[in-house]
């Protein structure tokens, strides 16, 4: 019996068409100005990069010698899906050391960096049809992971009185009963704002009394201020705690790019609750196999005291660019509603120049050659107010940026 017929192909026909998913993506909007800044760069300009939250110094010494020394021509085999066992404890004990938290390396989840462990988690946690609750605004990926999973992310408005952040008051007024989870990013990007440890606590006790996953983002928690001791009127107080302390329950994101500057390395890690290690390790295995092998062995330097007590000076460094930043700030007569305690951003109201925050941007890189991020990435409530600047560039470029920024916003006054 002859064959079938079957229609010739034509290279002209089209190509098939992209999911409905990959097509309801946005635009990151923050590495869209990172790309023309670098083709102002290319064509021989001086442009000073606030844009992207990759902090300038890089990995600790004793990390890069970790990954000189295991790079040596050994073989470097897949580690198992949920990560090298001795990272996941020195995780685990940090945890113990720093924020007091009895953590059983066995809910450690080691990833291909934070995004990686995001991704692993909605997919642990939202079903199509779901709503995740998280503030407006926020990290855009955050509500993009969600959509993509067929949820819905229900972006809850802030205002300045609450630090930018969620509230428990805030969640609880736009629960829905399809509300699956809440996610909590603190200190947060954009905005470099903490929750108080009050309200965080009643988030989460919110959520886990409704039957609802609390997802908590803390990849910039080692960075953020020490709590203010009320009782000595003193800012020299404890590290703030990590989520688990106050909810073991939740699920943590963490991560080394931003606390010990390894972005390029690609290596974060998730805390799960015991009752979801198995699902996440299946979760693991499928998406990613493994974390990077030579990255995971390298990251345990990362622990040492030598290693540690270099990146808390990098805390304290930054926490003067922050001063310098926000005195720049000021001298150029741009607002800060909400001062950063703890993510090395600033997010800045510019509606008293009369451009809205996309055209402030626009402009800024055309005119100045000075690259910041337009809050469209954030969310609707801010969207043509306000702008992100990173300080986590060289103090060098911070002076510049801040110099040009500031005859800038001259300049539109003048016009």
């Amino acid at each position: 019996m002859a064959a079938p017929d079957t229609p010739p192909i034509h290279p002209r026909e089209a190509a098939p068409r992209p999911s409905q998913r990959a097509l309801a993506v946005e635009p990151f909007h923050a590495m869209a100005f990172a790309e023309r800044a670098a083709r102002l760069r290319a064509e021989g300009h001086h442009v000073v990069a606030l844009s992207l939250g990759e902090p300038d110094d890089g990995a600790p010494p004793a990390v890069l010698a970790a990954l000189h020394e295991v790079t040596d021509g050994r073989p470097l085999p897949y580690t198992a899906a949920l990560g090298l066992p001795a990272l996941r404890e020195a995780i685990a004990r940090r945890y113990r050391e720093r924020h007091g938290v009895d953590l059983d390396p066995r809910r450690v989840v080691v990833t291909s960096g934070a995004s990686a462990a995001l991704l692993l988690v909605m997919a642990l946690v939202v079903d199509p049809g779901d709503d995740v609750l998280m503030a407006d605004p926020s990290y855009p990926c955050n509500r993009q992971l969600v959509r993509a999973l067929g949820g819905r992310a229900v972006e809850v408005q802030t205002s300045p009185a609450t630090r930018y952040q969620l509230s428990a008051a805030a969640a609880a007024a736009a629960w829905t009963p399809a509300t699956r989870a809440v996610l909590v990013a603190t200190p947060s990007n954009p905005t470099g704002t903490t929750v108080p440890e009050a309200e965080l606590a009643a988030i989460c006790r919110l959520a886990r009394e409704r039957g609802a996953w609390r997802v908590v983002d803390e990849i910039y928690l080692d960075l953020a201020d020490p709590v203010a001791d009320p009782v000595a009127n003193s800012v020299h107080g404890e590290p703030p705690r990590s989520a688990l302390a106050l909810d073991d329950g939740a699920v943590v994101i963490g991560s080394f790019s931003k606390h010990t500057g390894m972005t390029g390395w690609r290596l974060g890690w998730c805390v799960v609750p015991e009752h979801a290690v198995d699902v996440a390790e299946q979760l693991a295995a499928n998406f990613f196999i493994c974390a990077s092998t030579p990255a995971q062995h390298a990251a345990l330097a990362a622990f040492t005291p030598e290693s540690l007590a270099l990146v808390e000076a990098r805390r304290l460094d930054l926490r003067s660019r922050r001063a310098l930043v926000l005195d720049g700030l000021a001298r150029a007569g741009l607002e800060v509603p909400v001062p950063p305690d703890g993510a090395f951003y600033v997010y800045v109201d510019v509606s008293a120049t009369d451009l809205g925050a996309w055209e402030f941007c626009e402009r800024l890189l055309a005119e100045a050659h000075v690259a910041l991020t337009p809050g469209r990435d954030f969310g609707a409530g801010t969207a043509e107010t306000h702008v992100r600047l990173s300080y986590a560039a060289s103090r060098a470029d911070l002076e510049e940026g801040l110099a040009r920024l500031e005859r800038f916003v001259a300049s539109l006054r003048r016009s």
